[in-house]
C-alpha cells in the first residue's frame, strides 16, 4: 500500500494543483463567477500633452480689451450726527441741513469691439454721475451709459476712442469643470491684476444675486475691483464677466462667480439695439410642488409648479391662470422647476401663443395666452 501511495501520490498531487491554477484562471469553465478586477492605468504622458508653463501668450491676448473703471456720484447726506433725533427732526421739519460730497468706487468692464462698446456689471456703474474709463495702454475717456440691465446685473458702456483693442470671444457654453480659467480685473484699485484657477462648477442658480442666474463658478481670486472684468480661458478668450464672490471676509475665499460670455452677449446685442432687454412674461410668481403639496393634490411622482400669485393685467391674468392653480407644462415643456419654466418664458417673444396646461380642483385643464411683454422691474410691484 504505501508503495501504491507513492507510485500514485505525486501525479496526484500534481493534477490538484495543476486543477486549482486553472479554476483560479478560469473559473467559467467549472460554472464559477470571475473575480477579476479591470483598473485603468494612465498613459505615459509626452510633453505635447502637458499643460503649459506660462500664460503670459493668454494674457497678452486678452489683458489690453480689459479697463479699468473708475465712478463717482453726488450723494446728499445729513449735515449732523443729530439727525436721527426725534426732537431735531421735529424742529427742522422737512428742512434738515444736507451736505453733498462726492463718493467714488471701482471696477473693471471688458472692450468687445473697436467701436467702442464695453461690458460690466450693472451695480458698478448704476447711479454714477461720472464713469472714467482707464485702458492698459494709458488712455483715459469718459464712458456713457448706451443701457443696463439690472435682472442679469449687466451694463453697457460705449467710448470714443480710435484703435480700440477688443476681446477674442471664446465658447461659455462648452466649458468643463477642471479647465483652467484666468480673472483679469482692478482689485482694491491697485491695477490690472490676473488670477488663475479653474472652472468649478457651471449653471450656478438661485443665489439670490440676479433674477436670472446661469453662472460660472470658478476659483480664480476675485476681489472687490475685479467686477465687470473678464474670465479668460487658457487661450486668452473671453467666456465670463466676473460678477461676484462668496465670501465672509470681503475678501476672495475660491467661491467667484461670473456671467457667461454666451448669456453677456445676448444681452448686450438687445441692449445696443432696442436700449433693454426685451422678455417674454407671463406675470406670475410661482413655488415648487413639494411632496406634501403633491400628495394632497393626487399628482405623486408628476413635475409641476403651483402659481403663488398673479399680477394684475397680465398675460395669466387674462388666461385665467388662478393662485393655487399646478402648472404641468408651459408649451409642451414639463415645469419641474420654477426658474427654468420662467426662463423659458423670458426667451419666448412678446406676441408668441403659448399652452398651458394645469391642474384646477383635480380637474385637468388646458388654457392659451399670448406671451407679453415683460416690464421694467421697477413696474413689477403691484399684483
Amino acid at each position: 500500500m504505501p508503495k501504491a501511495l507513492r507510485f500514485f501520490g505525486w501525479p496526484l498531487l500534481v493534477g490538484v494543483l495543476a486543477a486549482l491554477l486553472i479554476i483560479q484562471r478560469y473559473p467559467e469553465w467549472v460554472g464559477l463567477p470571475r473575480q477579476d478586477v479591470h483598473l485603468q492605468q494612465a498613459p505615459s504622458y509626452g510633453l505635447l500633452q502637458q499643460g503649459p508653463v506660462s500664460y503670459a501668450e493668454a494674457v497678452g491676448n486678452a489683458a489690453p480689451a480689459v479697463a479699468n473703471l473708475y465712478t463717482t456720484k453726488v450723494v446728499s447726506k445729513p449735515a449732523s450726527p443729530l439727525a436721527n433725533d426725534p426732537q431735531y427732526q421735529h424742529f427742522y421739519g422737512d428742512n434738515l441741513p444736507k451736505q453733498r460730497r462726492m463718493e467714488s468706487s471701482l471696477g473693471s468692464a471688458v472692450i468687445m469691439s473697436p467701436e467702442g462698446y464695453l461690458l460690466t456689471n450693472n451695480h458698478v456703474v448704476s447711479g454714477a454721475d461720472q464713469i472714467v474709463v482707464a485702458l492698459k495702454d494709458g488712455r483715459e475717456t469718459l464712458a456713457k451709459v448706451i443701457g443696463s440691465d439690472p435682472e442679469t446685473d449687466l451694463a453697457v458702456l460705449k467710448i470714443d476712442l480710435p484703435d480700440l483693442p477688443a476681446i477674442t470671444l471664446g465658447h461659455s457654453n462648452k466649458i468643463q469643470i477642471g479647465d483652467v480659467a484666468l480673472a483679469i480685473g482692478n482689485p482694491f484699485g491697485v491695477g490690472q491684476t490676473v488670477t488663475m484657477g479653474i472652472i468649478s462648477a457651471t449653471g450656478r442658480n438661485q443665489l439670490g444675486l440676479n433674477t436670472y442666474e446661469d453662472f460660472i463658478q470658478t476659483d480664480a481670486a476675485i476681489n472687490p475691483g475685479n467686477s465687470g472684468g473678464a474670465l479668460v480661458d487658457a487661450l486668452g478668450n473671453l467666456i465670463g464677466i466676473n460678477t461676484a464672490i462668496f465670501s465672509k471676509s470681503g475678501g476672495s475665499q475660491g467661491i467667484g462667480f461670473a456671467i457667461p460670455s454666451k448669456l453677456a452677449l445676448e444681452v448686450m446685442n438687445a441692449i445696443i439695439k432696442h436700449g433693454r432687454v426685451i422678455r417674454g412674461w407671463l406675470g406670475i410668481e410661482v413655488q415648487p410642488l413639494t411632496p406634501e403639496l403633491a400628495e394632497s393634490f393626487g399628482l405623486e411622482g408628476r413635475p409641476g409648479i403651483v402659481v403663488a400669485a398673479i399680477y394684475r393685467n397680465s398675460p395669466a391674468e387674462r388666461a385665467n391662470l388662478q393662485p393655487g392653480d399646478i402648472i404641468l407644462s408651459i408649451d409642451g415643456q414639463p415645469a419641474s422647476d420654477g426658474r427654468k419654466s420662467m426662463n423659458l418664458v423670458a426667451q419666448a417673444k412678446p406676441g408668441e401663443e403659448v399652452s398651458i396646461a394645469i391642474v384646477r380642483n383635480g380637474q385637468a385643464l388646458e388654457l392659451r395666452t399670448e406671451i407679453g411683454l415683460r416690464p421694467p422691474v421697477s413696474s413689477n410691484e403691484n399684483k
